[in-house]
């Protein structure tokens, strides 16, 4: 599994709709409205680096409201919460 953050500069009145539509694409598990130098910060959680590269560029780049966007993939994670648990369905 990748996992990927990318930030998000968006159109000040647009946050929440951008926040929404961001919900509604297959590979976004989290969406965040931020303080700072961005504004929202999705997660993406991918089988492929590919996957990562379509996102960003195909989709969350062309949805309105979207100024700029940073990208991150990270490398290891490190949490006392059992991330695969949170995660899974159930099925072997």
């Amino acid at each position: 599994m990748i996992t990927a953050f990318v930030m998000i500069v968006a159109a000040k009145q647009g946050v929440a709709e951008l926040a929404e539509a961001l919900t509604d694409i297959g590979g976004i598990s989290e969406v965040y409205s931020v303080t700072g130098e961005f504004d929202v910060i999705a997660v993406l959680r991918v089988a492929e680096f590919d996957r990562v590269a379509e996102l960003v560029t195909s989709e969350i780049s062309k949805l309105p409201h979207v100024l700029d966007t940073r990208t991150h993939i990270a490398f290891r994670a490190y949490s006392r919460m059992d991330l695969e648990a949170m995660f899974s369905i159930g099925a072997d």
